[in-house]
């Protein structure tokens, strides 16, 4: 009888125990929810007559035609463009919230656009010269 009642208070001592050593482990790793993580892949698997395992788009596409994409892209390429300008206007007056390495920044960001619209262009007028040389 002292034997099972040792053994009963051994079990709640260590059941106490297990739970104040899960509650500090739980506060040291997050708990995620790991199955609303999980991107679903594109996979198609549908062979052998087995149903596709292929999901549709989780999103669906913003851009509109053609013409809309490229005026918004000449657009943010014109913005780059003034923002260096802008920015160094603002610290010649004395702005002290903008410092001088944004503007280096800006000017850096700029460079790069303009040297990806030249090469663009140039790209463009590869193909144009292409499809004018097919002969009909």
């Amino acid at each position: 009888m002292i034997f099972v009642h040792t053994a009963v208070k051994i079990q709640v001592k260590y059941d106490r125990i297990k739970k104040e050593e899960d509650n500090k482990m739980s506060s040291f790793y997050p708990s995620y929810n790991l199955p609303d993580r999980i991107q679903h892949t594109k996979l198609d698997s549908g062979v052998y007559g087995m149903p596709s395992a292929r999901m549709d788009r989780m999103e669906t596409p913003a851009t509109g035609d053609f013409k809309t994409v490229l005026s918004g892209l000449v657009e943010n390429f014109n913005t780059e463009l003034n923002a260096p300008d802008n920015l160094l206007k603002d610290v010649m007056s004395g702005n002290t919230n903008i410092d001088i390495h944004d503007v280096m920044t800006a000017m850096a960001k700029s460079e790069v656009s303009v040297n990806i619209a030249t090469q663009a262009v140039g790209k463009v007028i590869q193909a144009y010269d292409k499809v004018m040389q097919i002969q009909v």
